[in-house]
């Protein structure tokens, strides 16, 4: 947004949108951390940060730099960032104290009330070709449900003790053509979702999206574990499943065929297959992720009839 009263001067709108943004974050009190190339935090995942300067969210296809970061995240106008960012590097104009940084209190973890029943969740997924067999193993294992408030789909992630501590929502309905996601606070997003571990089977795939993975479950019914939803691009949650199932030796990547996907499956390959494992890339023949996949393929099959 340009300044179009004249408050600022070019100079110190360079200086603020110059302003180092992991350096930053840190400072609002973020958990920031490094990524190969780029930092990311623990708090927003899907958040890249590149040459400390720009930053950019996959989740929202949205990015830009510390004005617009101030502006998004902390709900400061174009006036009130620039100001914030002018005293952050010392150069306020005003003699006035810089804004205390709230302390972060770690919120605790818990499952949204379930609803009585699961018929919006099931109606949803069957909607989007989900095998009904499918549906009722994910709930049977107490990785899905639908809750009381909202009727989300209520995606469990559990730890390798059956602990749920994590949990992802998606809404049962569409809103101008998108539909509501969100994270539980507290969940644990090292884990994520994920199904158990089979000692005997030595692989592993790898998901972007519960949705996804439960697609992939309907087209290869023989997969019934050893699979992990990153429920981003993160990595974190491959991680930990690995240290857990030292004896898994490949990792298939399931990633969406789009361009985030498609960058984020060539880091994870060459940076597991430095670590000693096999690693193939699949990518769904049509669409953009494995649940458009099965939609089409479906769709192709009742067309047929």
């Amino acid at each position: 947004m340009p300044d179009t009263d004249g408050r600022f001067t070019e100079a110190e709108l360079e200086t603020a949108r110059e302003t180092d943004l992991p350096d930053l974050l840190t400072s609002l009190g973020y958990q920031v951390k490094r990524v190969g190339s780029y930092y990311t935090t623990k708090e927003m995942d899907s958040l890249r940060i590149k040459n400390r300067r720009t930053w950019f969210r996959y989740s929202e296809n949205r990015g830009g730099d510390a004005i617009s970061f101030l502006e998004r995240f902390e709900g400061k106008s174009f006036p009130e960032a620039v100001e914030y960012l002018l005293d952050y590097h010392g150069g306020a104009r005003f003699l006035r104290a810089p804004p205390p940084v709230p302390e972060k209190k770690e919120v605790p973890f818990a499952l949204p009330p379930p609803n009585s029943d699961n018929r919006r969740v099931t109606a949803y997924l069957q909607k989007r070709c989900i095998a009904p067999q499918v549906i009722r193993d994910f709930i049977g294992a107490g990785l899905l449900y639908e809750d009381a408030k909202y009727h989300n789909c209520v995606f469990v992630g559990r730890n390798s003790a059956g602990k749920p501590v994590f949990a992802a929502k998606r809404g049962t309905y569409d809103l101008n053509g998108a539909a509501f996601r969100g994270g539980v606070p507290g969940s644990d997003k090292e884990v994520a979702f994920r199904l158990p571990c089979d000692s005997r089977q030595l692989r592993v795939f790898v998901f972007e999206a519960p949705i996804d993975l439960m697609s992939y479950c309907t087209l290869h019914r023989s997969v019934k574990s050893n699979a992990v939803a990153l429920c981003c691009l993160y990595d974190g949650p491959l991680d930990t499943y690995l240290r857990e199932n030292p004896h898994l030796r490949r990792i298939d990547l399931c990633l969406d065929a789009d361009g985030p996907g498609r960058t984020a499956a060539e880091r994870m390959k060459a940076k597991y297959t430095q670590k000693g494992y096999s690693v193939t890339v699949h990518t769904p023949a049509r669409g953009k992720d494995w649940n458009e996949y099965l939609q089409h393929r479906q769709k192709s099959r009742d067309n047929e009839r």
